[in-house]
């Protein structure tokens, strides 16, 4: 009589293999994580391959593929590379199918592309390409069997592919339901393998957890070879496009997107759309930088007097740990009386910034709001602050003046020591009591 297999359980998070199920992974210590799947297996002897030395190795000089949609080129390092995989994560309703129909779209009018669709019928998906327009040529497949799919790929050999979505597929190998941790890495492995060896550039469409990262296990994203986030609110028109792994190109590049009823829409110069002000209180403009290109914001705060015993710090867009730290330093050292007020922090339109140079404009922009005084008009900021309450450059000073001249702003209040070859006048600061003495506007209250 044969043996039974044993109960094989794997982690989520970092793919720990155990017999048994354990509350918290040993690998990773996360807890919850770890999933029962069919056990491995056995494969026969497998047959040695002949080693091959670096210099043998023949490259081709393959070009990349344009989507035909400049800010996904953008965001992808300058199209996207043949046979590899590229997977896209993002909430529903936020254009990811959306975003890459237009993609095979474009890509239809001179090479071959399908779209593999799991979620929905083939008739939805021509409802939506009638919408968009320019997908006649566009070939669609819906099935969700991983073996059939496979097959397909193998036999068609399409130029690129897009997967809507990987958690929809199942393979009657492994013993478990569609969109489970062994099914999503085994449809990933699968397609891996296909998409190198026949030279398909696949897109694989995944949903994403309430902490917004990539449902399926940790080692899906180590799979591909560039994890790319479709960010925004589906109550809001805009779209961000980030990538969060690429091994082609900058994970720092960002793309702008605003749906219309005609679809997505790349925003060429998102600098006039987010960094306008009206010179209101707790009102600042920042030039941030997001990979190679400077991007204007309109950053908002609130400071209001509460009863609370620890007044509260709320960031939206901002780190809220760096929002802690600024605050402390504009009490420590530009003189704002904080400790019995919350602060609110706001980024315009729904982005999110992270880079250390828009540090300046947040304390601006609180300083603001708990003076009652606006910043002077026509002026934006950029510089990185220190826990000594000095000021530090930020880094290409002259890309960032030079988009804020672009846009006929008039100034630009910047640490002591930085150069910038621009048309713009430049108002230097070495600490943060000066940026706040020069940046706002002195009331008639102030002024006596």
């Amino acid at each position: 009589m044969a043996k039974a297999a044993s109960l094989h359980f794997s982690c989520s998070e970092c793919g720990y293999s155990t017999g048994r199920w354990l509350g918290r992974c040993p690998s990773c210590a996360s807890f919850g994580t770890l999933a029962e799947e069919a056990p491995p297996a056995a494969n026969g002897h497998a047959q040695a391959k002949p080693l091959l030395r670096l210099a043998d190795v023949e490259v081709e000089d393959a070009e990349r593929i344009s989507t035909g949609v400049p800010e996904l080129d953008r965001v992808l390092g300058g199209g996207l590379v043949p046979a590899s995989l590229v997977l896209v994560g993002g909430e529903p309703g936020v254009g990811k199918s959306t975003l890459l129909l237009m993609a095979l779209a474009a890509i239809s009018r001179d090479r071959r592309a399908l779209l593999v669709t799991g979620e929905e019928s083939t008739a939805q998906v021509k409802l939506r390409a009638a919408r968009l327009g320019g997908a006649e040529r566009v070939e669609i497949l819906a099935e969700t069997n991983l073996e059939v799919v496979c097959a397909t790929l193998e036999q068609e050999q399409p130029d690129v592919c897009v997967i809507d979505s990987i958690q929809t597929l199942y393979s009657a190998e492994v013993g478990s339901g569609p969109g489970s941790v062994s099914q999503v890495r085994e449809a990933a492995a699968r397609l891996l393998r296909v998409g190198k060896e026949s030279g398909v550039a696949l897109f694989l469409v995944g949903h994403v957890t309430k902490d917004g990262s990539v449902a399926g296990p940790r080692v899906l994203e180590h799979l591909v070879d560039c994890v790319l986030q479709f960010e925004g609110d589906r109550y809001h028109a805009h779209r961000v496009l980030r990538a969060a792994k690429n091994r082609f190109g900058s994970t720092n590049e960002l793309g702008v997107f605003e749906m219309t009823g005609a679809g997505l829409e790349g925003v060429p110069d998102p600098s006039a759309v987010f960094g306008q002000s009206d010179g209101e209180v707790g009102a600042a403009v920042a030039c941030a930088l997001e990979g190679t290109r400077p991007l204007l914001l309109e950053i908002q705060s609130l400071v209001s007097p509460t009863d609370l015993a620890m007044p509260r710090r709320v960031g939206t867009g901002v780190d809220p740990k760096r929002l802690a730290m600024i605050v402390a330093v504009l009490s420590r050292h530009a003189g704002l009386a904080l400790g019995q007020a919350d602060v609110f922090v706001n980024v315009a339109g729904g982005l999110r910034i992270d880079e250390p140079g828009a540090d300046l404009t947040v304390a601006l922009a609180i300083a603001s709001a708990a003076r009652g005084a606006p910043l002077r008009p026509g002026t934006a900021s950029f510089g990185e602050i220190g826990l000594t309450g000095r000021l530090r450059p930020a880094a290409q000073a002259e890309r960032r003046a030079q988009e804020c001249a672009k846009l006929g702003l008039s100034s630009v209040l910047v640490p002591a020591g930085t150069e910038a070859r621009a048309k713009i006048e430049l108002v230097q600061a070495d600490t943060l009591l000066q940026a706040v003495s020069a940046a706002l506007v002195k009331t008639k209250i102030q002024a006596a």
